[in-house]
């Protein structure tokens, strides 16, 4: 997982961002007690894996849409980056809660 706050954006970033959703992982978190954003991303594995089994081989044939809806992205493929105008970019170990992460450093920051 990486999160980034919200500071010095390129333009349209927001809207790139939150584009299919349910494919890339990405996610937008407004804190109501400072309103600061934090965006992010699910990278790597796991992806999902589905299709169906085959009887004879019992093997996954993948069917049309393979690698679609799968909830991360890959490190290559990520929008939170020094060049989309992101600077404090921060990455979490697996297993770790984004959103438990946010808390822990939103608390930090003066309520508005």
């Amino acid at each position: 997982m990486r999160k980034e706050t919200a500071q010095g954006l390129t333009k349209n970033i927001k809207e790139k961002f939150v584009y299919k959703t349910e494919d890339s992982g990405r996610f937008i978190v407004t804190s109501i007690r400072t309103g600061k954003k934090y965006y992010v991303e699910a990278i790597g594995d796991p992806h999902l894996s589905w299709g169906s089994i085959d009887q004879a081989s019992g093997k996954m044939n993948v069917k049309k849409g393979w690698k679609r809806y799968k909830g991360s992205i890959e490190h290559e493929e990520s929008l939170i980056n020094k060049e989309n105008g992101f600077e404090k970019i921060h990455s979490l170990k697996a297993g770790e809660s984004p959103l438990e992460y946010i808390d822990r450093l939103d608390s930090k920051y003066e309520d508005k």
